[in-house]
């Protein structure tokens, strides 16, 4: 299957506004493309294929890229899939030729904090060698709009109630520090090339829109204590002498269809000219302790499951900051987004989807 856009330019004159802790701008009048073909990259993947999805749904026109090393292309099915790396230059290049791609939504990436301080290298090579070769594929093919996924790892341990984009951006991990730099390399390219780009800094993502969307890696919390479950074993807490009111970290859960939406919005402010660069959070803007979180997986899964241990306190993890809640104040203001879904309906469609994949994994051969 082969999307193809059509006609383009359709009028000029449009307001466009610099988002994040710079000011708000106004720029010379530019084009508005109104029939936008999408490449998400990291398209199969477990946020990728929502956006995927999210986007179809609202009429957008996508073709996704994954290497599939953590990818599914059954996520993605009924829509184009290339394989491929996004550090792949001429596969890059030959979709967005082949597809008509106009603006990019880029996923792709890893995104474990304890893997980052183990493997920094792997992760500089990744995220941003790999953003970087992305970015010199789709602005030297003629892309005008890029939306990337950052991360609240960004701002590392903030010593403040909610986060906002103005924040100190200060990572304590490569993580957090391959996605800043991300931002920065972004930036400056938009500077030099004039590509509209918007980078969404989101919290911690939980839940399916649909049960084959679902989350199948262990590298967050709730999928952490899924799979500590399933082997009869107790949740592992990573530090209870946090400065917290119970002592355990602090996030701000975000559902990945709400993440999807903030795509989906971000992707069309770009395209329609209402803003030209910059960051926003993306978040619910309520803490929750790992402790409650743990408190409601359980309630969840028991009813599933009967009688499950009760989670097990150990030693904080390096790199783990003790609270990160955000403010998605200027995601509403600037794009009409809000999240809509709270911890209960996340975990409830994170567990359902946990169980639709592992009952479909008993039915492959072998």
């Amino acid at each position: 299957m082969t999307l193809r856009s059509g006609g383009r330019l359709i009028r000029s004159g449009a307001r466009r506004v610099q988002v994040g802790p710079e000011r708000a701008v106004r720029a010379a009048p530019l084009p508005i493309v109104t029939t936008m073909t999408w490449l998400v990259t990291g398209g199969a993947g477990y946020i990728g294929a929502h956006v995927v999805a999210a986007m179809t749904a609202g009429g957008e026109q996508v073709v996704a890229l994954d290497d599939l090393s953590t990818g599914d292309p059954a996520r993605v099915a009924g829509t184009p899939l290339v394989v491929a790396s996004v550090a792949d230059d001429l596969a890059v290049r030959e979709a967005i030729a082949t597809h008509g791609v106009t603006g990019v939504v880029h996923l792709a990436g890893k995104k474990s904090v304890a893997e980052s301080m183990g493997e920094p290298l792997r992760y500089y090579q990744e995220n941003v060698e790999g953003l970087r070769a992305l970015l010199a594929a789709a602005t030297g093919s003629g892309v005008r709009h890029f939306v990337f996924s950052s991360s609240a790892a960004v701002y590392g341990s903030p010593d403040v109630d909610l986060v906002t984009e103005a924040t100190p951006c200060r990572p304590v991990n490569p993580y957090g520090e391959s996605k800043l730099v991300g931002e920065w390399l972004l930036a400056d390219v938009g500077r030099a090339t004039g590509l509209a780009h918007v980078s969404l800094r989101y919290f911690n993502v939980a839940g399916a829109a649909r049960p084959e969307l679902a989350d199948t890696t262990v590298a967050n919390l709730v999928t952490q204590v899924f799979a500590r479950l399933d082997a009869g074993l107790a949740p592992l807490v990573f530090g209870g002498d946090h400065p917290t009111p119970d002592g355990t970290c602090i996030r701000d859960f975000v559902h990945a269809a709400d993440i999807a939406d903030a795509h989906v919005a971000a992707a069309r402010a770009l395209s329609a000219g209402r803003i030209s660069s910059g960051q926003l959070n993306i978040g619910r803007g309520v803490g929750v302790s790992v402790q409650d979180m743990c408190r409601l997986i359980l309630d969840v899964v028991s009813a599933d499951l009967g009688d499950v241990p009760q989670p097990e306190v150990v030693a904080a993890r390096a790199g783990d900051p003790a609270r990160v809640v955000s403010s998605a104040a200027r995601a509403q203001e600037l794009l009409g987004w809000r999240a809509t879904r709270d911890v209960a309906e996340m975990v409830r469609s994170a567990w359902a989807g946990w169980r639709h994949q592992a009952a479909a994994r008993q039915l492959l051969p072998g």
